[in-house]
This record gives structure tokens, C-alpha cells and sequence, in this order.
């Protein structure tokens, strides 16, 4: 079933990163006080990261129980172990080395120096992708009622073209309907070689997140929230069960039609 979007257009991105920070603060506090634990797919790039930077300094952040907190990655570039363009490495320095998380409940997508090919192996790719989706699959109980867990929330970068996770317009990836990870060949950015979640795992989650601040993104939030195509649009495939919100700041917001504008936003 798909979700309308839900949208919050904040003045600027230092504030659209802070308020989203202590959105996710207290999501996870209330999954962890219904059922014990949260699960949270987080994304990389300046929102994703921004977001964490604000999350690591934010007052409320010692009141997530960090050891019952299951984190999961949308997609990531296939590098090696500790490069710094990977999504992992970044997460690390901006948030995940400050907090005590239980390391058997954090799950990164494998590198390119793991077991699954040397360098930027496109059969390599495939075989993290295969793995990754066999992780996910472990972690899914009964009541998730598929092969991913239902994920609290599952964040989003939207990128200028429109692209979420690694799928991008109009590629194989986006099209994908059966798997929940694919190796990514081809990418229009570097590098050319990832591993992404694909759009029927991004769904499983109960909220989606889609994050984009900057004039650079105002084109692409437009395209994706004026009923764009998923094809053409990967962010307008991007919805979560119970619900789906666009975290913007008012330059990334500033092509939207007024209709979907809203009138109350910080």
C-alpha cells in the first residue's frame, strides 16, 4: 500500500539535520519501549551524515539504549574495508564509534576486500549483494512476513537526479522487483560499482525517510513529489508502510508546487 508523503520544510539544513536527529531519537525510544529494540536503516551522503553529526551531539542522545539498536545500511559503495568514501566508514566518524552500540547488531554491506572480490569486482558486487540479502533474511522474524526485518524507520538521501539508495534512473536496480539487494553496475556517479537495497525492501520498513537540503535538490523533490514514475523517479518509489516523510530545508523545497507546500513548517 502506498503511503503519502508527509513533507517538513525546515530554514536551513543545520536545523532540517538537528530536528531530524531528535525525530529519530525518539522513534527509537518508543520502539525500545514497546517490544525492547529498534531497527534502523541509515544512509550516507551530507544529509545522511549531517544527520548523524546532530544525532552524536544532540542533549536527548543518551536516551536511546544504544546496545538494542539494530542498524542496517540502504547501500553502499563496494570499496574496501575503511576507505573513506564508503557509506560505513562515514557513519563511524560521524556517530557510530561515539555510542555503545553491540557490534553483532550493526550490519554493514560487505567491502570489496571481503570475501566477495578484490577491487571493484562486478561478480564481487553480486555476491556482497547475495549475502547481504541472506543477513537481512536471519535477522526476519515471523512477524516481519517477508524476507527483511520491518524496520522502524529507513532513511534516504535523494540525489539531484532523483536517485535513492544506489538506484538510479532508468538502471536495473530500480526496476527490480523480486530480490531486496542487488550489486549496482554502471552507476552514473562514482563509483561505478555499489551494493543498494532495492525498492520492495526499502517498502518493508514501517517509516521512510527522505532527506534532501540544498538548492541542488529542489528539482529532484519537485520531479519525485508531482507523481513521477518510480523508473524515472526512483524517490517517488520510495514509501514506507505506515508512513512516508520528506525532511527538507526551504531551498530543496523551493520548486515544490504550493499545493504540496506546508503551511506550517518550521
Amino acid at each position: 500500500m502506498t503511503t503519502a508523503p508527509q513533507l517538513v520544510v525546515h530554514r536551513d539544513k543545520e536545523l532540517m539535520a538537528q530536528a531530524a536527529a531528535a525525530r529519530l531519537i525518539t522513534k527509537i525510544v518508543d520502539a525500545q519501549a514497546a517490544r525492547g529494540y529498534a531497527s534502523v536503516v541509515l544512509t550516507g551522503g551530507r544529509n545522511g551524515n549531517g544527520l548523524l553529526a546532530a544525532l552524536s551531539s544532540a542533549p536527548a542522545r543518551d536516551a536511546v539504549d544504544w546496545s538494542r539498536l539494530d542498524l542496517w545500511w540502504g547501500d553502499e559503495r563496494f570499496l574496501p574495508e575503511g576507505d573513506p568514501e564508503r557509506n560505513y566508514t562515514q557513519a563511524r566518524a560521524a556517530l557510530l564509534d561515539s555510542v555503545p552500540l553491540d557490534p553483532a547488531r550493526v550490519h554493514p554491506m560487505p567491502a570489496s576486500d571481503g570475501p566477495y572480490g578484490v577491487g571493484a569486482d562486478a561478480d564481487g558486487a553480486d555476491a556482497a549483494a547475495e549475502a547481504y540479502a541472506a543477513e537481512l533474511a536471519a535477522a526476519a522474524g515471523p512477524e516481519d512476513h517477508g524476507p527483511v526485518p520491518t524496520f522502524d524507520v529507513l532513511m534516504l538521501g535523494v540525489g539531484p537526479d532523483t536517485h535513492v539508495a544506489s538506484l538510479f534512473p532508468e538502471l536495473p536496480a530500480v526496476r527490480e522487483t523480486e530480490r531486496m539487494v542487488v550489486g549496482v553496475h554502471g552507476a552514473p556517479k562514482p563509483p561505478p560499482t555499489r551494493v543498494s537495497l532495492t525498492l520492495p525492501a526499502i517498502r518493508s520498513a514501517r517509516e521512510v525517510w527522505l532527506l534532501a537540503a540544498g538548492e541542488d535538490k529542489a528539482k529532484a523533490a519537485a520531479i519525485a513529489l508531482s507523481g513521477a514514475g518510480e523508473v524515472q523517479a526512483p524517490a517517488a518509489g520510495a514509501y514506507g508502510r505506515s508512513r512516508t516523510l520528506w525532511l527538507l530545508d526551504a531551498a530543496a523545497a523551493s520548486q515544490l508546487p504550493r499545493d504540496l507546500y506546508p503551511p506550517a513548517s518550521p
